[in-house]
């Protein structure tokens, strides 16, 4: 077993949960119940199974919840994709997302989510 607050992907995940939340705010209100809400329960989904795995009692279980982990991620980053297409943000560094408030520029919305799935897939090397 491991003790899940110690892992330093969760500690990223906890800062992915919480920017999405914060991004997914300044989205437009008809998409509260849509893409907001996939996307905040697909980062709530990345930090969960980090944290179920962890408690599990083998290194295959946690192997496993590590590989639901990076699954919902690949899920988020689908969204970002999206959300980044429908010009709802741009992404000003690597770890600040921003709401869209000028034209688009030429912005790597990947580094920012690529941070996130490098750490858990590293694990399961």
């Amino acid at each position: 077993m491991h003790n899940f607050r110690k892992l330093k992907f969760w500690e990223k995940s906890r800062i992915l949960v919480k920017e999405i939340y914060e991004l997914t705010k300044t989205f437009p209100s008809q998409e509260r119940f849509e893409l907001s809400s996939q996307m905040r329960r697909a980062a709530i989904s990345v930090i969960s199974n980090i944290a179920e795995g962890a408690g599990r009692h083998t290194e295959k279980e946690f192997k496993r919840f590590l590989d639901i982990s990076s699954g919902s991620l690949s899920e988020l980053e689908a969204q970002l994709i999206i959300s980044f297409d429908l010009e709802y943000f741009e992404i000003a560094n690597a770890q600040t997302l921003k709401p869209l408030s000028r034209k688009r520029k030429n912005q790597k919305y990947r580094a920012f989510i690529a941070v996130f799935a490098g750490e858990i897939r590293l694990i399961d090397n």
